[in-house]
């Protein structure tokens, strides 16, 4: 694979779709299809102003892998709508969201965008090992914050953040990094599990908020070296937090497995460049019919054969 790679973290962005775009937005039959139009608004607006090469819609085969809740039993508990025993939790999901997800999946599947999803992997584990083997510059679309884990100068890699829709993306590379967090992308993993992230369900440790974690690695590096600071006696840390650090030692020994994005998930073989027709141009129009798309749909299909 040769030149840019986008990589979209589709769930982070239908999301953002469902709550940007009105649910007076609806197919013909009265069903709500804002999130459906709203990723395909944002899909186009990303290729018109980025014109990636390849494009692949990452998807959570499993939201809240077993090996990761194994390791921090909290992990995304307080999401789950209904256990499963040998299949993936439920994810709660508003009631017109749901349905829309898979309309979503054929949608981009009858277009030809690439769509992966790796069982027992969640997409950002998809996303980090595309970034893995990537040979050029990758773009990584997304509304969450853990991967800016993957921002990387040197070989690249950025994380367009929406800060408003997809008409305004901050562009993260690691000055961002550096002047909002202290860290750069190799550091941001051990800063977001040192301070913590409730809306995954992580604790993070007791007293170490973000400036504290960020301090703290800017004076021992990483993870490793704060918890061997920990260990020495002359090492410049607080009683409070050689305390607070000793007591989440616990949680520090598993928190790196859990916190920082697989780069080895087995992908699939793929075809993932931007294509310049759609793939099954009468199931397109069937689900254009059906689920009216029109403008979201003809739009973006006019980005990408020009």
């Amino acid at each position: 694979m040769t030149g840019r790679l986008m990589l979209l973290d589709t769930a982070s962005l239908y999301f953002r779709a469902y709550f940007g775009v009105p649910d007076s937005v609806r197919a013909p039959d009265g069903t709500p299809v804002n999130a459906v139009r709203g990723l395909l608004d944002f899909i186009d607006r990303l290729v018109k102003d980025h014109r990636p090469d390849h494009l692949v819609a990452c998807m959570d085969a499993d939201w809240r892998p077993r090996w990761r809740v194994d390791l921090i039993p909290t992990y995304k508990a307080h999401r789950v709508a209904e256990e499963h025993t040998g299949a993936p939790d439920a994810e709660e999901v508003p009631d017109t969201l749901a349905p829309q997800v898979p309309v979503i999946e054929e949608v981009l599947d009858a277009i030809g965008i690439a769509r992966v999803g790796v069982a027992e992997y969640e997409a950002d584990d998809v996303i980090g090992t595309f970034t893995a083997r990537a040979r050029g510059p990758v773009d990584i679309v997304t509304g969450d914050r853990d991967l800016y884990q993957l921002v990387d100068d040197e070989r690249g890699v950025r994380v367009l953040y929406p800060l408003k829709g997809v008409g305004t993306l901050q562009v993260t590379d690691e000055a961002v990094l550096r002047e909002k967090y202290g860290v750069d992308g190799r550091g941001y993993a051990d800063l977001a599990l040192l301070r913590g992230d409730p809306s995954d369900g992580l604790p993070g440790v007791a007293g170490i908020g973000e400036k504290t974690a960020a301090k703290l690695l800017a004076e021992f590096g990483d993870l490793a070296g704060i918890m061997a600071a920990v260990d020495d006696p002359g090492a410049k840390l607080t009683p409070s937090q050689r305390k607070r650090l000793t007591e989440a030692r616990p949680y520090l020994a598993v928190a790196p497995k859990v916190v920082r994005v697989a780069g080895d998930v087995p992908l699939p073989e793929v075809g993932t460049a931007l294509p310049d027709a759609p793939r099954d141009s009468a199931a397109l129009a069937e689900l254009a019919r059906r689920w009216g798309l029109g403008g979201s749909l003809d739009r973006l299909l006019t980005t990408l054969t020009s």
